[in-house]
């Protein structure tokens, strides 16, 4: 899986930080922009994440590609209603047949009859999907016999305030474990465009010092760092 940043709001913790001071100041929002130095920018955003005030972050966006995802991730990932995603369509598409075609769990990997079997089974719907192609069905309807863990590509834009969210629950040592390494890649991403948007961000482990999950992993994080070294 590969994770870039595309794009992002210029200047995004300046950003958020002045549309926080227009709402409790009588000045023009141009003027409270321009009257921002990085130690007021940290101070403002310090504020808004004691005081749980997030609707200012929503005003930075940030938009990702991702490659090699597998649909069963991406079927998560869209959960997240609050962002925006272009995905490639396997209606219009013809998927290919390479060995990286199909995500292989590290659960199966690491058994030797069971990653055979896995490869055997994706290698044998990949033939069906092109017979079925040859024999004239659209691609739309070929494409059903195909894995959940068959490979995809999306554009995906989020705003801080959904990033957060979705790093709360995405980074979690109970998440799935692909869309939480896409996270962690994503986290890196953002946290070095904007470390002061994302200086505490996670699991409510990590963020409220306290599990907010139904069933606890009974093992907190204790920082970022090992946050991030935890979901390679």
């Amino acid at each position: 899986m590969t994770v870039t940043l595309l794009a992002h709001t210029d200047n995004p913790s300046k950003v958020v930080a002045s549309a926080a001071r227009l709402c409790y100041s009588a000045s023009r929002a141009d003027e409270l922009f321009d009257g921002l130095d990085e130690a007021r920018t940290a101070e403002f955003l310090k504020k808004l994440r004691d005081v749980g005030h997030m609707s200012p972050f929503e005003h930075a966006s940030f938009t990702f590609a991702v490659d090699g995802l597998s649909r069963v991730a991406s079927h998560q990932l869209v959960r997240h209603r609050i962002a925006s995603f272009s995905q490639q369509s396997q209606r219009y598409v013809t998927m290919s047949s390479s060995r990286e075609s199909v995500i292989v769990p590290p659960t199966v990997e690491r058994t030797p009859e069971a990653a055979e079997l896995f490869a055997a089974q994706g290698a044998a719907a990949y033939m069906a999907y092109e017979r079925l192609i040859e024999l004239g069905v659209p691609k739309e309807d070929a494409r059903f016999i195909l894995p959940h863990g068959w490979t995809t590509s999306l554009m995906i834009t989020m705003n801080a305030r959904e990033l957060h969210h979705f790093f709360s629950l995405r980074l979690c040592r109970r998440a799935q474990w692909e869309i939480r390494r896409m996270a962690s890649e994503m986290l890196r991403l953002v946290y070095d465009a904007a470390a002061e948007l994302f200086v505490i961000a996670g699991p409510s482990c990590l963020t409220d010092g306290k599990c907010r999950e139904a069933s606890s992993c009974g093992s907190p994080f204790k920082n970022i760092e090992e946050l991030l070294a935890g979901a390679t």
